[in-house]
């Protein structure tokens, strides 16, 4: 358990805060780029920080202040208007930089506007996000993880918003054997009640539900391990307690400070979960799903990232509990708005969990003393073209196929979508889905 001032370390994004000061350090992925071209003008939370995100009329984009500094109108019912927005009150204008460029009712002689300044915070886009810097001067680089800029690939962007503090949505990293009862039992129970279970799982193998419980035998201990860009982690399995044979199971990639990879060398479906706070009681979810295919097989290229919501309850309000990303974001809504880690009662399952909070306190401290935490990249010389946040050497792929590094296209649910699997996650709902579901196919006929 913690005490109650070392949660609030950990879990308080505002201004000031140890924890709103590191994540002030981060590139923070705002909206799906496609939205914004959508809608022209959006309000935005960020770190407990009230925001408006827009796209100029000449295309630039700008992440500002709320309001209006003259008679506090919200901007976010702002005109988009050459080189920034206007107020839509009495039309003052600013630029992306937060300064006020134009106050057109005014007398032209008055200079009086090249004194007024609202936020102004610095974005780029990037893999179809539009992405946010809001620390002090000067912004790092924006590092290109694999996921965002990998070629011959289909993306899509599912976007949940969470009641809850986004430090219960990312300690789920650090909990690998969770999915033996949210991912298994539970997603057992759920399907029989629904009367599904034989539909949705019947060759008693494949469904994710079957592995899942199995990651339960034979557990001998859980390791965590600090890595060059997070941590790695995992569970060592022993025969003599019931696994198959003596081995060690590496469990998701953790990239500092906020990111989930799934799947690996060779796989089809990869995926980022990135957890940004919107404030201390809610949680800006994004999961990024990235398709990738082998050389020999050509990704459908598409004009821009769609984009979609993931839904977490039915229309007459009941929780949706029949995919995986579902029964997590219900669990970490469940723990309360902000869990209560003095009342906790850790077990031997928590090591890695444990470890992700100390190395989050280790990277506060570093900003507590005026240096750069981790993943914080300045030189642009040394920055690659893409970082792989984590182990990713095809070589070492167990029973690799030339074409995908994995034994065959169905080596895990997740890239079996085309054989009806898209079902068991929140990949369902998302509009990219006929061109994964094709791009399997055609890669299926290509490994043979």
């Amino acid at each position: 358990m913690l005490t109650a001032e070392a949660n609030d370390r950990l879990t308080r994004v505002g201004p000031g805060t140890p924890m709103g000061e590191l994540m002030r350090r981060y590139w923070l992925p705002v909206r799906p780029a496609a939205q914004l071209v959508e809608e022209d003008v959006m309000a935005v939370r960020l770190l407990g920080e009230d925001l408006v995100l827009f796209r100029s009329a000449d295309g630039q984009m700008g992440l500002i202040g709320d309001r209006c500094p003259h008679r506090l109108t919200e901007l976010r019912y702002g005109i988009p208007d050459e080189g920034g927005l206007r107020c839509c009150y009495h039309g003052w204008m600013f630029d992306p930089a937060g300064r006020c460029v134009d106050t057109p009712l005014e007398s032209p002689n008055d200079p009086f506007k090249d004194r007024i300044r609202i936020k102004g915070y610095p974005v780029r886009e990037m893999g179809g996000l539009v992405w946010a810097y809001m620390g002090p001067g000067p912004a790092p680089l924006l590092p290109p993880w694999d996921l965002f800029v990998m070629p011959n690939a289909i993306r899509q962007i599912g976007i949940m918003r969470l009641a809850c503090n986004w430090l219960q949505c990312h300690e789920n990293t650090g909990d690998p054997t969770h999915s033996v009862y949210l991912h298994g039992n539970l997603f057992e129970y759920v399907l029989r009640k629904q009367g599904k279970l034989e539909e949705r799982a019947a060759d008693g193998q494949m469904h994710t539900l079957f592995s899942r419980m199995n990651l339960g035998r034979g557990i001998e201990s859980l390791y965590a391990n600090a890595t060059r860009y997070g941590m790695e982690k995992g569970i060592k399995y022993a025969k003599a307690l019931g696994a198959d044979r003596d081995h060690i199971s590496r469990h998701a990639t953790v990239i500092f400070p906020f990111y989930t990879q799934t799947g690996g060398p060779g796989m089809v479906r990869q995926e980022f979960q990135i957890r940004v706070p919107v404030d201390d009681t809610n949680t800006y979810h994004i999961n990024y799903g990235c398709y990738l295919a082998p050389d020999e097989v050509a990704a459908p290229v598409q004009e821009s990232i769609p984009y979609y919501d993931v839904p977490l309850f039915d229309d007459d309000g009941r929780p949706i509990l029949d995919f995986v990303l579902a029964q997590d974001a219900h669990a970490w809504i469940s723990q309360g708005a902000i869990t209560d880690r003095t009342q906790e009662h850790l077990g031997r399952t928590d090591l890695p969990v444990v470890f992700l909070r100390r190395q989050l306190e280790e990277q506060m401290r570093i900003v507590e003393d005026g240096g750069d935490p981790m993943n914080v990249f300045r030189d642009a010389e040394a920055m690659p073209g893409l970082i792989h946040g984590g182990h990713w050497d095809e070589g070492e792929a167990e029973g690799t196929s030339s074409l995908t590094g994995a034994g065959s296209p169905l080596s895990s649910f997740r890239s079996a979508y085309h054989k009806g699997y898209a079902v068991d996650d929140a990949d369902r709902y998302g509009p990219a889905m006929p061109l994964v579901v094709d791009m399997m196919r055609r890669i299926e006929r290509a490994v043979g």
